[in-house]
């Protein structure tokens, strides 16, 4: 059943036609991946969707009585509210019904109050808060009366996260949903994704998320719409094929065309009609070879600096903020091509580490020693800065230029852009109005020009598509200096680190030789080890108290007693027996019957004490 059609949507700004005449549909419980470049409008579009913008042209249609929920790369809360009520503030039936429940308790209405309470039953609501709890703490957000202008970028992102997926809608809408998750996190939300019955549209470079995840991609490219029923391995295939397919379309069109402008330019002035024809078949045909491009490749050369023998060393260095230990004795020496990732907790200190690397803080003890060689490159959270109003050429003027390239010769600075994937009529476009993944590449080039021979990209695939992730990875796989990564992309760590520095917490950093996935296929083993020896450690606990109870034996005296009890309880049985009888023949007067009557419940007690007394010593009689 199709619960969202999308016929011809288009958006421009000013003059930037982001994208024309998009059409497609999703059915119910369907999980779609849209793929497209930076600058060509995927938040954008799901804006549109989601109802917080209008297209320019088209028709956005969705099943009637259907609840969407979005996530916007920005969420925008109530500042003064705290993060536990902010969970609160939606309109759900669930939600209703607690603030009737609420409601009811303030006004002591009874009627009102058992209709609160029908109604959050069938909706198994009784545990919203504790759930919201359990959410938030996945997330890392502890202080849950904490006001929300307090939080950072990254736990408004987080919470709105957690809004989302309490207030269970029938289709979500998420807008990089990895972004500011670390890998346990991503993993989390991945389950929690699997396990939901809801329909899913969303925007991720995280590629094991999208494939994990989503069932089907759809690829704007071009202005074309391309569907794939798969997940991104299925997509990386069959995009490939239908590239090759459109190169060797455009390759037939191009000889056509050569032969047509040779015609073209032969022909006199005046035609004939068949002539005519022949030329509004050129024209098309000319249309046709210049909209078509080849795919763009994101291509760029350093001529960096050779390093020495002694690049960086770190001996026994510790870092620790008040009580709390990030970093504990830790020791390293990078050796030439080094790749290494870095992988923890948020807050667990690898963003501390790299600042320690490269020397912007001092340890809290041992020592950094830095090789007289080394040209850091250092791709940073904070992103791109740069001037109100300044221009993107300007941007990268500031840096160089003119940038030496390493066979000689020299590139200017527009060529750089041009080689990053900035045409020419981008160059002096206000960096402002660039989208946050465009941002994300300049400042990259920004960062490859100052010829590093070090690199170091704390989270450098934020924002990015997946598209220039996958030219970028190509860059970084063949650069000859050393390389260190943080990030919660797994598969962007895979194909690029050999080695990982883990942030296990309390101070304790593993490197373990190999990537990350290497790495958690590891932590399980370890994990599924010590789970068997704490069963065997149980299993091996049982005997010893067994044992314990069979060598325990009745004194003389308690043997003896229970021989008695043996007695004793058949004589009560017997006794019972009879006085049950008398009292059911009615015969007597009624202080006879009376006091038949206690004298069973007399005999009743002592012969339930007796067992119980019986049935204790039972245990250890031989």
């Amino acid at each position: 059943m199709n619960v969202l059609s999308v016929e011809n949507v288009s958006k421009r700004y000013g003059e930037k036609v982001l994208f024309e005449g998009v059409s497609f549909g999703i059915n119910q419980g369907s999980r779609v991946a849209f793929v497209a470049r930076n600058g060509t409008g995927k938040s954008s579009l799901l804006q549109i969707l989601a109802g917080k913008d209008t297209g320019d042209g088209g028709d956005v249609v969705w099943r009637k009585g259907l609840r969407v929920g979005y996530l916007a790369q920005d969420p925008d809360f109530d500042g003064e509210s705290s993060i536990l009520d902010t969970l609160f503030q939606t309109d759900t039936p669930l939600v209703r019904a607690i603030r009737q429940y609420e409601l009811s308790i303030a006004r002591e209405d009874t009627d009102l109050m058992q209709k609160a309470i029908e109604q959050i039953d069938q909706l198994n609501g009784w545990d919203y808060e504790a759930r919201a709890k359990q959410i938030l703490s996945v997330f890392k957000i502890d202080n849950f009366e904490q006001k929300v202008k307090t939080l950072s970028g990254g736990q408004l992102k987080r919470l709105a996260l957690a809004h989302l997926l309490l207030d269970t809608p029938d289709f979500l809408i998420l807008d990089e949903p990895t972004n500011h998750l670390d890998i346990g996190m991503v993993e989390w939300l991945e389950e929690q994704l699997n396990t939901a019955k809801t329909t899913l549209l969303m925007v991720t470079h995280d590629r094991y998320f999208l494939n994990n995840v989503c069932s089907e991609i759809i690829e704007l490219e071009g202005g074309e719409v391309y569907r794939y029923k798969g997940n991104y391995e299925y997509f990386l295939e069959k995009r490939a094929e239908r590239l090759l397919s459109t190169q060797a379309e455009l390759e037939k069109a191009k000889n056509l065309f050569r032969k047509e402008l040779e015609w073209m330019r032969r022909q006199p002035k005046a035609r004939t009609t068949k002539s005519k024809a022949r030329i509004q078949s050129f024209k098309e045909l000319k249309h046709t070879v210049h909209g078509q491009r080849a795919e763009d490749s994101l291509s760029i050369e350093t001529s960096m600096e050779r390093l020495g023998s002694k690049i960086l060393e770190l001996h026994r260095v510790g870092m620790s903020y008040d009580d709390r230990c990030l970093i504990e004795d830790m020791s390293y020496k990078f050796t030439k091509a080094d790749r290494v990732g870095i992988v923890g907790e948020n807050g667990s200190g690898k963003s501390t580490l790299l600042k320690i690397m490269t020397q912007q803080l001092e340890p809290s003890k041992g020592k950094v020693v830095l090789g007289e060689t080394v040209v850091f490159g250092y791709y940073g959270q904070q992103g791109l800065t740069y001037k109100e109003g300044q221009r993107v050429i300007e941007v990268i003027k500031d840096v160089a230029e003119v940038i030496p390239m390493p066979k000689g010769g020299s590139r200017t600075a527009a060529q750089m852009l041009e080689l990053f994937l900035f045409p020419r009529h981008t160059h002096y476009v206000h960096v402002e109005k660039l989208s946050g993944g465009e941002k994300r590449r300049l400042y990259l080039l920004t960062v490859l020009m100052k010829n590093p021979n070090f690199l170091i990209l704390d989270e450098p695939t934020n924002d990015l598509d997946i598209l220039t992730l996958n030219v970028l990875e190509e860059y970084l796989s063949a650069f000859k200096g050393c390389l260190v990564i943080v990030s919660h992309d797994r598969f962007f760590m895979d194909k690029l680190v050999e080695h990982v520095f883990v942030f296990r917490g309390k101070g304790e950093v593993k490197d373990f030789p190999g990537n990350y996935s290497r790495y958690r296929e590891w932590e399980k083993i370890q994990e599924a080890i010590k789970a068997e020896e704490e069963k065997k450690e149980v299993v091996e606990e049982k005997p010893k108290q067994v044992k314990v109870k069979e060598k325990k034996r009745l004194s003389f005296n308690e043997q003896r007693e229970f021989d008695q009890l043996t007695i004793r309880i058949e004589e009560l049985e017997e006794l019972k027996q009879t006085l049950t009888e008398k009292l059911n023949s009615g015969a007597g007067s009624h202080d006879e019957l009376a006091e038949l009557g206690s004298k069973f419940q007399t005999v009743q007690d002592e012969l339930d004490e007796s067992e119980l007394r019986w049935l204790e010593l039972s245990e250890y009689a031989s």
